[in-house]
């Protein structure tokens, strides 16, 4: 806090006025309500979630509603609120073989066994604005309301007449002994939670994805991105991406048998890669994976992309580039932590500044002094020359 600077308390209890005046902007502009976030920006809703570490969409809408839109910022937020819930235990392992799917694409295989189900997406839409997104249809919006009116709050159903079993591309693959096995790791050790345990390096894959599932979007973008433009050993193809509603279920210890606590939507993505093969392992497919809360595809594939890179000491690849360096991606992913380091910078720094200020003069006097004396050293000469 501004604690140093004469006055500060007061300039900062001003600022949060200030803030809730520039939230709120034109009053004569309707205000914007939570429902209106969770429904109408359900994708930025579930970015938040994600980075936040929390799913709740009610909160996800608050906290953008709260930040003026500030994705950080409301990651934050949840993070903060996340911290002071209690902690019951551990859920079951989600079966997303058994998704209630609304969306499901592939790029490997043209007829997929369950099919193809595009859903909602922006992958086929034109780049081009709809004006007539800036036509407020009132009559519409009651008519909506009222054909609602009472009805529990639920994300966007599922698709009808699917196969409620669709195998998953990977699982396709394994079948034919073409996909690299994924098996639990020895004795299948309870997950690490990184909000309650030191990171350690090299990390395990455990630890790896969920630094990802709440890393910056943006950030794994571009390391997903980077490893196809050759800063990586990967050769992608998107095995499967699939959206849907999964059952989350507890087993309490009184009961002993897993109780169902409801539906979260959450997004899968498995990326396929070539591996040419080594001494001891034949040619064969290689998998990276990504789940993450909400409708969330980009991120869920540049965690998959990332996830493959950083298996490359896994079969014996060079770990030469970013994307393949757990501790690169790992202490640089998090969005929250990254913007508190980097603006931490406009606190008050003012006896850091001094004394760097001082040093600076003093240098540039000792440049000068033997700048000076080396002229006279040498003899040269140090009054003006005549004019000509």
């Amino acid at each position: 806090m501004y604690v140093a600077v004469k006055g500060g308390e007061a300039a900062i209890l001003a600022t949060h006025e200030l803030v809730a005046e520039a939230r709120r902007g034109d009053p004569a502009v309707p205000e914007i309500s939570v429902a209106q976030i969770r429904e109408q920006q359900a994708l930025a809703c579930a970015r938040v979630m994600n980075e936040g570490s929390l799913y709740d969409r009610d909160l996800a809408a608050l906290a953008l509603k709260q930040s003026q839109g500030d994705v950080i910022e409301a990651a934050f937020l949840m993070r903060a609120y996340r911290t002071t819930l209690p902690r019951f235990g551990s859920s079951e392992p989600l079966d997303t073989a058994r998704m209630a799917i609304r969306r499901r694409v592939s790029a490997t295989y043209k007829d997929l066994p369950g099919g193809q189900v595009l859903g909602a997406t922006y992958d086929y839409t034109h780049r081009l604005f709809d004006f007539g997104l800036m036509e407020e249809e009132q009559s519409a919006v009651r008519n909506r309301a009222s054909k609602t009116s009472g009805q529990p709050d639920s994300p966007m159903p599922p698709a009808d007449g699917l196969d409620p079993h669709m195998p998953r591309v990977p699982d396709i693959l394994g079948a034919e002994g073409l996909m690299e096995p994924e098996e639990p790791p020895q004795g299948d050790p309870r997950p690490f939670d990184l909000t309650r345990e030191p990171v350690s390096f090299p990390a395990d894959r455990d630890v790896r994805l969920q630094a990802m599932a709440r890393g910056d979007e943006g950030f794994l973008l571009g390391l997903g991105y980077s490893v196809q433009r050759g800063y990586g050993n990967s050769h992608p193809f998107v095995g499967e991406v699939r959206v849907g509603e999964v059952a989350v279920e507890y087993v309490p210890e009184e009961l002993g048998f897993a109780v169902d606590l409801g539906d979260i939507t959450i997004t899968e993505c498995q990326m396929v890669n070539q591996f040419q093969g080594s001494k001891d392992v034949p040619p064969q497919f290689t998998r990276g994976y990504g789940l993450v809360f909400g409708h969330a595809e980009r991120k869920a594939m540049s965690i998959s992309l990332v996830d493959r890179a950083l298996k490359a000491r896994d079969f014996g690849e060079a770990a030469e580039y970013p994307a393949q360096q757990d501790e690169f991606v790992l202490y640089h992913s998090d969005n929250v932590e990254a913007a508190g380091f980097v603006e931490h910078l406009k606190l008050p720094h003012y006896v850091d500044f001094q004394g760097e200020l001082e040093l600076i003069r003093r240098i540039r006097k000792e440049r000068e002094e033997r700048l000076a004396g080396e002229q006279d050293g040498d003899g040269s000469q140090t009054m003006p020359e005549a004019a000509e």
